[in-house]
């Protein structure tokens, strides 16, 4: 297993593009739009997690690729439409105007669709390649299923939902949990997930991982909504004072910056404490971690 969250980066990025279908050049705008978005940078948090679980379990991070990349996907997709002005209105995301101050809105919408169609394809067209194998092929079905149940209406849109909602409204930290574990931890279990059922992983290290996975998601929420408060503009490559100005429901604003600095330690430790029993062989997703916990963007 590779220690070095770089080089998964760098496989990542490599390979990224490699899976979009060919467009009619009639729709190039499309294209150029769906690609304006993927390629704007980021940690590719979510694909390199399903590779390094992948590569944990004892499978190849390359059978892992296209998965990956369709996760990367989904998560672009979902940024796409965050931004528009129907939702968080943000004209500013890694450090480039947002898609939809590009393109215009209806373009910026159908680039999403097109990402998170084009994301299903992806995993179908590999899974047609092992017909002839039914673990390899079982595999496969498991960590798209996986994947398609955390992008949906049990995961990641429910989250979405439930944020919309909550604006404005003096809400239960139970809800707060709801929308921080489903709008983004979704995306981060599924992508532990779905690593772990492409290596082959057993049922004990699919519970310890996953577990891990709740509380980096939900931890990494909140380093978020701290970064909201406290980050610098230049270094996120978006706007910071966002929550506040949408009253969004956010860990700061329910519970202040020192609870939040706490929870967000406490929840660093306890991903920790999931994963121990691995020793050595887990320290990639000890560093990860702990480096997300002191994150400046």
């Amino acid at each position: 297993m590779r220690e070095n969250y770089e080089e998964y980066k760098s496989i990542i990025e490599d390979h990224l593009l490699d899976f979009i279908p060919n467009i009619d050049p009639l729709s190039s705008t499309l294209y150029e739009s769906m690609k304006y978005s993927l390629m704007a940078g980021g940690k590719r948090l979510r694909p390199i997690l399903l590779l390094s679980a992948c590569e944990f379990a004892g499978g190849d991070a390359y059978i892992a690729l296209p998965y990956a990349c369709a996760l990367e996907y989904i998560h672009t997709y979902s940024l796409i439409h965050d931004d528009l002005p129907a939702m968080d209105d943000d004209e500013l995301r890694r450090g480039k105007p947002t898609n939809h101050v590009v393109y215009g809105d209806g373009i910026a919408t159908l680039a999403g669709d097109g990402l998170l169609n084009t994301a299903f394809e992806i995993m179908f067209r590999d899974m047609f390649l092992h017909f002839d194998d039914p673990e390899a092929l079982k595999q496969r079905i498991k960590a798209a299923h996986a994947i398609a149940k955390g992008a949906g209406v049990s995961g990641m849109v429910a989250g979405q939902v439930a944020d919309i909602e909550a604006e404005d409204q003096q809400c239960s930290n139970e809800l707060l949990e709801y929308i921080h574990l489903n709008k983004t931890g979704a995306l981060i279990r599924v992508a532990v997930q779905a690593g772990l059922y492409l290596g082959g992983a057993d049922d004990e290290m699919m519970r310890n991982m996953l577990s891990y996975a709740d509380c980096l998601g939900l931890a990494f929420q909140i380093a978020d909504d701290i970064l909201d408060v406290e980050g610098s503009v230049d270094i996120l490559g978006k706007n910071t004072g966002e929550d506040a100005e949408h009253n969004k429901l956010t860990y700061v604003a329910a519970h202040g910056m020192e609870q939040s600095r706490e929870r967000l330690h406490e929840l660093t430790e306890q991903a920790c404490e999931h994963i121990a029993d691995y020793y050595d062989n887990a320290e990639f997703f000890r560093n990860l971690v702990i480096k997300l916990e002191n994150r400046t963007r």
